[in-house]
């Protein structure tokens, strides 16, 4: 049998002497009551983004889904498997969230591999291809921009992906609905691994800006 890895037990020991002895009260309440945060976060998998981080959350404090590229795919009732939907309904329906976040960031590996039309498939079934294939007329027209260098281009199809993700937030009917009803607030986020920077879409013009703090 294996040996579970040294630095996730390291890790635990840490946590359990530090930020838990911190917290222990809060994790009890949560355990006792459940979970009730306000802010759903669709961020990208990617190791060096994680929101509780980046926002300082304590437990409790964000629901987060966390996929490749920080993506939200249109909505299809159908018969398919939908992880990204499934928590989406669980996050707006039941733990009836007041906002949602979809936060992209720099250097975004998903996003490189969008871009690139010689990217050759990490396995027979392509799911990272078929899942990446969502930006594909985005891509496609960034990449025949001969004015853009290629670190500009990505930076433009991370921010555009964050964009169509929000489009495809407004297609699901419950979300939509509470979006009009002003129970429901979307939000645009990036994130620059390189210098820590957020930068926030302005709701109106749909540029992305960054806030004083």
């Amino acid at each position: 049998m294996q040996s579970f890895p040294d630095t996730l037990l390291n890790g635990y020991r840490n946590f359990m002497s530090g930020r838990y002895v911190d917290e222990r009260e809060r994790y009890r309440t949560l355990a006792e009551l459940g979970q009730s945060p306000s802010t759903l976060v669709i961020a990208c998998s990617d190791s060096r983004s994680a929101p509780e981080i980046i926002f300082d959350a304590g437990p409790g404090e964000l629901f987060v889904i966390r996929n490749v590229a920080n993506m939200v795919p249109p909505y299809e009732p159908d018969s398919n498997f939908h992880a990204t939907s499934a928590a989406l309904e669980f996050a707006v329906l039941s733990l009836k969230v007041s906002d949602i976040v979809v936060m992209g960031h720099g250097r975004c590996g998903g996003i490189r591999a969008a871009l690139d039309p010689n990217a050759e498939p990490l396995s027979p079934g392509d799911f990272i291809g078929r899942w990446m294939a969502l930006l594909k007329p985005a891509a496609e027209q960034i990449q025949s921009n001969d004015i853009m260098t290629q670190t500009e281009r990505q930076t433009a199809l991370e921010r555009i992906s964050i964009r169509n993700s929000l489009d495809n937030l407004r297609s699901f009917p419950e979300i939509k609905a509470r979006e009009e009803e002003g129970k429901l607030n979307l939000h645009g986020a990036w994130f620059d691994i390189s210098t820590g920077e957020l930068w926030v879409m302005d709701p109106a013009t749909r540029d992305f800006i960054r806030p004083e703090i």
